[in-house]
């Protein structure tokens, strides 16, 4: 804690990369030293806490967990869908960080935090459903699509649309956020979660993936956000569709799960710090930044996929 503070002291930021259960003693530290705070959890509780830290804070400095991709850029891209419409009926949310050559069972590998991935498939999840908040069991709401000719499924994860749920209570009618992944895995993960009981023991679980499962920075990350609602009077469906692929920047190669989540924290804190953003103290949600400043920032254009904003211009 001594040496964290000290670090903290003069600077005019820090972006916590730690484990969920570390971030609230970095905020609380950000506070004391006043300085703004973002971090990557994507843990509903930690969030919730540092909501309450920001609420009662006097350091004038924004507060804003949940970055990366999913919470994160996520919420930033569907807030923009969301305000094309008038009347907002359905918003669906789903993202996938893929290996592009999965070669294992569980078509999967680990390309980011084993804990967050454990905490995703664990703890319940957050939806709106006929215009009430509610919570909803991780690993269900099963379902398979297509993308450009590949086959995916999709299930229920908690985490991923940060404070979306909230932001839209009352303006909805239906609202969920779903994890993709290759046919298959979601029965794998289900049976070690739930019938082998490894929800009540994540460490021991921690340890199998992190000894069985590697890792591997030939990744993609899938973005795809449906929103339906009325223009117009006209009941219409706009749809943000995305990948993002590993790739070599400034001569060094990143996985595409290293590239959106640098980039998705990174994004927001060059626009607070450089006066981008309006709200500049207390806590800041992932769709209070506005989609196109993140996408033309020098970080948030790593995203950006002029196809997928064809035809959705607000």
């Amino acid at each position: 804690r001594d040496a964290t503070l000290k670090l903290l002291k003069g600077s005019h930021a820090v972006l916590s990369a730690l484990p969920y259960y570390c971030n609230l003693e970095v905020a609380t530290l950000a506070d004391k030293t006043k300085i703004h705070y973002f971090d990557l959890t994507e843990d509903v509780q930690t969030a919730k806490e540092i909501n309450d830290l920001a609420r009662k804070s006097r350091s004038g400095k924004c507060f804003m967990p949940q970055c990366g991709l999913a919470p994160g850029f996520i919420s930033i891209a569907a807030s923009y869908l969301i305000n094309s419409f008038v009347e907002v009926d359905t918003v669906k949310m789903r993202v996938g960080a893929l290996p592009i050559y999965p070669s294992n069972r569980l078509k999967y590998n680990l390309t980011w935090s084993t804990e967050g991935l454990i905490n995703e498939y664990g703890n319940p999840c957050q939806v709106i459903d006929d215009g009430q908040l509610l919570w909803t069991l991780p690993l269900e709401g099963y379902e398979r699509f297509s993308l450009d000719g590949v086959e995916y499924e999709a299930f229920n994860t908690s985490g991923g649309l940060g404070t979306l749920c909230e932001t839209m209570q009352g303006r909805v009618r239906k609202l969920d956020y779903k994890s993709v992944r290759y046919p298959g895995h979601r029965d794998l993960c289900a049976f070690l979660m739930q019938d082998l009981r490894f929800n009540t023991d994540r460490e021991t679980l921690r340890k199998v993936f992190e000894r069985s499962i590697s890792t591997t920075a030939q990744d993609k990350c899938l973005i795809f956000i449906n929103v339906v609602g009325t223009v117009k009077g006209r009941l219409k469906q706009r749809t943000y569709a995305s990948t993002v692929y590993n790739n070599i920047i400034h001569g060094e190669h990143y996985g595409a799960i290293q590239i959106t989540t640098a980039c998705g924290i990174c994004a927001p804190l060059d626009l607070v710090l450089n006066g981008k953003i309006k709200k500049k103290k207390g806590f800041l949600k992932a769709e209070d930044i506005p989609l196109m400043e993140f996408l033309n920032n020098r970080f948030g254009k790593y995203y950006r996929d002029d196809k997928a904003l064809m035809g959705i211009a607000v």
